[in-house]
């Protein structure tokens, strides 16, 4: 049992507020594919997909074993596996998860998988590169691709899909046309020479906002989901999933001249109260958040990191806060304290939230 004292509240209404806000932007027979690789965003993908279980057509993981958790976890929903490894598609077949194949070695070894077995009309996903240049088939790959799929009763595509590049830069807005009707063309192509339609989608968070008149037949919503829009006009209208929340462990008098931490960083030039956290960069705290870069919320102030940010701890200045040990302390509780932990640190939103250590104890709210 995890009883480390700092946890990480994930606010399920939150959640449900967030999907219906972008369902709202969708028409109502678009399916939702909520996104709930790495623990959820740095929060818990196993207790997210069950709060959501009901309310999206399909969760997407990036690695076999997380889908294998929503499995171990009761969870039925289809789960589509966004980048599984041949090692591993046989363990994909027996927790009845999805496969995306992104290149001929993985599809061939699929395929060969399901004729051993022998499999029958098994969904798998195919995924086309359309600019991003990452994973996917390339399109001149599909005269290929169809003539393996005729000849194998083994397998049905259940949707062919493809990643958007840049599509929260609408800067880069004739890019991602391009790449939108570079899908529309493939997909086209298979409709032509296939005797069934496979499902289509390439909408993330940011292309549901901008360009959600190509929402295909699904869209894949995951920062969205945890509270984050492509810029601050659209995370205004979200709500802030992840709270952060820890305790005051100790409480120090430190005396002019004296230091605190490692190699001394913080001097005290006059009479400090500092307050020790038991939360520290092995919990997902950036060591650039110390020396007074960072702070946290106690009794509603703020409280500077004072010295190094430790592997376990960190030390913050109360000189000025009225607070005993065993006060609560917020490390983030808004999308604004996180966007300031992540121009901090010289990273993005997505970095700090799965920053977040799986020793942090995570608690479902309601």
């Amino acid at each position: 049992m995890n009883n480390h004292v700092t946890v990480l509240e994930i606010d399920a209404h939150a959640l449900e507020h967030n999907l219906n806000y972008f369902k709202k932007k969708l028409r109502p027979e678009t399916k939702i594919l909520a996104v709930v690789k790495a623990f959820g965003y740095g929060s818990d993908g196993v207790k997210v997909a069950t709060f959501l279980q009901d309310k999206v057509a399909y969760f997407a993981v990036a690695y076999t074993h997380e889908g294998v958790a929503l499995r171990n976890a009761g969870i039925k929903t289809p789960i589509l596996v966004l980048h599984p490894q041949i090692p591993n598609l046989r363990e994909i077949v027996d927790y009845r998860l999805e496969p995306n194949l992104y290149n001929f070695k993985i599809f061939n070894a699929f395929l060969k998988l399901a004729d051993d077995i022998p499999l029958i009309n098994y969904p798998i996903h195919i995924k086309f590169n359309t600019g991003l240049n990452r994973l996917g088939f390339w399109h001149t790959d599909i005269p290929k691709i169809i003539s393996e799929l005729k000849k194998c009763t083994h397998v049905k595509v259940q949707s062919l899909f493809s990643h958007l590049a840049a599509s929260e830069d609408l800067e880069e807005q004739e890019f991602t046309v391009k790449q939108l009707n570079n899908f529309a063309h493939i997909a086209k192509q298979f409709y032509t020479y296939l005797d069934y339609e496979p499902m289509l989608h390439i909408l993330n968070t940011s292309g549901v906002v901008n360009f959600a008149k190509a929402q295909f037949d699904m869209v894949r919503i995951g920062i969205g989901l945890y509270g984050f829009g492509n810029d601050d006009q659209e995370t205004a209208q979200l709500k802030n999933t992840h709270n952060l929340k820890s305790i005051i462990s100790q409480i120090h008098f430190i005396e002019p001249g004296e230091t605190v931490g490692y190699n001394r960083a913080f001097v005290a030039k006059s009479p400090t109260k500092s307050a020790t956290i038991p939360v520290g960069h092995a919990d997902g705290i950036s060591r650039k958040l110390g020396n007074k870069k960072g702070y946290v919320l106690i009794n509603n102030q703020k409280a500077k990191i004072i010295g190094n940010v430790c592997m376990d701890m960190i030390m913050v200045d109360v000189t000025k806060i009225d607070c005993h040990e065993g006060d609560e302390v917020l490390i983030f509780n808004s999308q604004k304290a996180i966007k300031h932990i992540a121009h901090i640190s010289e990273t993005i939103v997505y970095e700090t939230l799965t920053a977040i250590s799986q020793r942090v104890k995570k608690v479902l709210k309601y």
